[in-house]
């Protein structure tokens, strides 16, 4: 994936086959908010860093790294399990909230720069053609909500099945839009964890830098 993968995915009535239906559905649970770590509210535009509930045998934070030597960077899960990785910074889709709720559309920002010159915003890449994933990259666009920033959107959701959240690419920011919607989780990849749709979830805290 070259340069030219810096124009954001649209996916909308008018693509492929591939994209037109969603395989999964991620409707609202209620108008819960997110906590931190730390049990306080999680809070927008400000820094956290995002690690697994279970450390052990599930590495560090999240950072970016380069995949083939091209750019745009991708979103990885540090190997080292101490390490926090990179902080970043949640924009709520009406920029106006003083906490972050369940199922709220969000940016998820880094607070990074690199050498490919781009935004760290995160948004989720086309499908791979050696792999066949779509992973999470960066070169995202921060706010204005809709058809052309639909790929930068992903949701925060309660894991059903014990402590911790997980993330969501489901977004609701365009109405005649259709996604593929699905869990963000770890495809562990010539060394490293890269994030992006998975039917297993990356389960995971938020902890206030």
């Amino acid at each position: 994936m070259g340069l030219s993968c810096l124009a954001s995915a649209i996916l909308c009535l008018f693509l492929s086959p591939p994209f037109l239906t969603s395989t999964q559905s991620f409707s609202p649970t209620s108008n819960t908010t997110v906590l931190d770590a730390e049990g306080y509210d999680l809070q927008p535009n400000t820094m956290y860093y995002v690690f697994p509930v279970q450390r052990t045998g599930n590495g560090g934070g999240l950072a970016l790294a380069s995949r083939d030597r091209k750019c745009p960077y991708y979103v990885i899960e540090e190997n080292y399990e101490p390490s926090n990785g990179l902080s970043l910074r949640f924009v709520a889709v009406d920029n106006k909230p003083t906490a972050i709720s369940l199922s709220t559309d969000l940016n998820f920002v880094f607070n990074a720069a690199t050498i490919c010159v781009q935004s760290t915003t995160w948004r989720l890449g086309d499908v791979d053609d050696v792999t066949g994933h779509r992973y999470v990259i960066s070169g995202g666009r921060t706010g204005r909500p809709g058809v052309d920033t639909v790929s930068n959107w992903f949701k925060i959701e309660k894991f059903e099945d014990g402590d911790g959240y997980k993330i969501v690419f489901c977004p609701s920011v365009c109405n005649f839009c259709k996604v593929v919607c699905g869990n963000v989780g770890v495809f562990i990849e010539n060394g490293k964890r890269w994030l992006g749709l998975s039917d297993e979830p990356l389960v995971v805290l938020f902890k206030k830098v």
